[in-house]
């Protein structure tokens, strides 16, 4: 998921699908990322990794944007934060000017097709 930190506004995410969760279902794990976005200010860590149940989410904060990404605990920071750096550059390249205009939800979501494709 992407979104602003000033508002919570979510911009773009990736459809997950229940078959890739064990326990919990997938709009669980949503609603989870969905009110962190909600308590990010510009103030908050510019990275950071926050544990639920057998996964984690890692986030990037970068200019006044958050880009998540939820994760088994066993996956690797490393790559996990260079996913998210991969995906800050590129999606500040193609929305850059237009970021902080739009007041819809999800304004850039076809932009989850290149998030998908970034994983594979």
């Amino acid at each position: 998921m992407i979104g602003r930190s000033e508002d919570g506004l979510l911009l773009s995410a990736s459809g997950i699908n229940d078959n890739d969760f064990s326990g919990n279902s997938s709009v669980e794990y949503q609603n989870q990322a969905k009110q962190l976005f909600k308590t990010l200010r510009m103030d908050s860590p510019p990275q950071m990794t926050i544990e639920t149940g057998p996964y984690v989410f890692h986030y990037l904060l970068e200019n006044r944007i958050c880009y998540l990404c939820l994760c088994e605990k066993t996956f690797s920071k490393r790559l996990a934060f260079s996913y998210l750096e991969d995906l800050a550059t590129e999606f500040q390249q193609q929305y850059g000017q237009r970021l902080y205009t739009v007041n819809r939800p999800y304004s850039f979501i076809e932009f989850g097709k290149l998030i998908l494709l970034n994983l594979a």
